[in-house]
């Protein structure tokens, strides 16, 4: 009974866990979708300030010439000035046409002008916005930050609880001696075949980053270049950031926040630059997920990993080991789902780490 209720509350945890998860996702995608849409009025008001700025000037022209007439009246000239009918009926013709390019120039002004004020009220509203679902997005990250914790603590006590049971009842219904004697040998065989396994998975691990630091290009892999960045892993470009209308795996998005890098199961994965992991555990669709923070607005996120190296808190430098490549989450292979963010708002890995002189291929 007791082993049955921990259970229970073991999926309970993952359940709220993947709710988490799921709630987090939603948010930062809003608040991604919120900063395009910011970032989209903000341009289209300073091209209509442009636009009112040269209206405006062609208006002061216009008020410039006639103001060079002396201010006269322009239809008593005509019929004071005209000498034939001729020549009033082209002055006519002449004043209606400035009339009309008049009105124009004024109406257009007055448009661009409006045009302006109202863009840059939206744009106001907008960035306004940004604020209240950047912080949505960061409070649905700690709750499922917390609720990775509670699963992995309750599963922690569930297994604790079930080897004490397990003992318990094996000196109840054995012979202590035999019991004894059998725990012991099972220990032994027990403590070898970890030792075992752990040897061969430091081997596979080894042999994996001799794998990877062979076929990494020329300033790549954890050798960080002249601004402080490196290759989060070595390998291939499988899927770019930008819409994703073929979605590969069930639970995820239409758009691909981030750059997919296949690389062999294993292999290690990297701190793209120096900075403070904030969060290091599972995370939805993710799988095992390491987000590190470089303390000047950006993000790097490493997801579907095998299994993590680091923990929330821990300061890492360039090309530090974080984790191991896997494909754990929404995954249909080994690769690192990798994303960057700037001021909490996801953006296009390719160009991101381009501009801080490294490629991803």
């Amino acid at each position: 009974m007791l082993i049955s209720g921990l259970t229970t509350e073991v999926d309970a945890a993952r359940a709220e866990a993947d709710r988490r998860a799921t709630d987090y996702e939603a948010a930062q995608s809003a608040f991604d979708g919120a900063t395009l849409r910011a970032t989209n009025l903000q341009n289209q008001a300073d091209e209509a300030s442009a636009a009112a700025v040269v209206s405006g000037e062609q208006a002061g022209r216009l008020a410039a010439m006639l103001a060079r007439t002396g201010n006269s009246d322009l239809s008593l000239s005509l019929f004071v000035d005209g000498s034939s009918a001729s020549d009033l009926l082209n002055q006519l013709g002449s004043m209606s046409k400035l009339t009309e390019r008049m009105s124009l120039v004024y109406d257009s002004a007055a448009a661009d002008r409006n045009s302006a004020r109202s863009l840059t009220d939206q744009a106001q509203i907008a960035q306004q916005a940004l604020g209240v679902l950047a912080e949505t997005a960061q409070t649905a990250l700690a709750e499922a930050m917390a609720s990775s914790i509670r699963v992995e603590t309750a599963l922690a006590d569930q297994q604790e609880v079930a080897g004490t049971l397990q003992a318990q009842l094996a000196v109840l219904t054995e012979d202590r001696a035999a019991t004894e004697a059998d725990y012991t040998a099972g220990e032994v065989i027990r403590r070898a075949a970890e030792a075992a396994a752990a040897k061969a998975r430091a081997e596979q691990v080894a042999a994996a980053a001799a794998a990877a630091t062979a076929s990494r290009p020329a300033g790549g892999g954890s050798t960080p270049n002249g601004q402080g960045w490196t290759l989060p892993v070595s390998g291939w470009i499988s899927s770019a950031y930008g819409a994703r209308p073929n979605k590969p795996v069930a639970g995820v998005g239409a758009f691909h926040y981030g750059t997919d890098i296949a690389a062999g199961c294993g292999s290690n994965v990297y701190a793209a630059s120096a900075g403070t992991v904030v969060y290091a555990g599972w995370l939805g669709s993710y799988g095992n997920w390491v987000l590190i923070d470089h303390g000047d607005g950006t993000q790097t996120g490493y997801a579907h990993n095998s299994s993590l190296l680091v923990s929330a808190g821990q300061q890492v430098s360039t090309g530090a080991t974080i984790a191991l490549v896997g494909t754990t989450g929404a995954s249909s292979g080994c690769h690192v789902h990798f994303e960057t963010r700037v001021n909490g708002a996801r953006v296009n890995p390719q160009t991101f780490m381009s501009d801080r002189g490294v490629s991803l291929g």
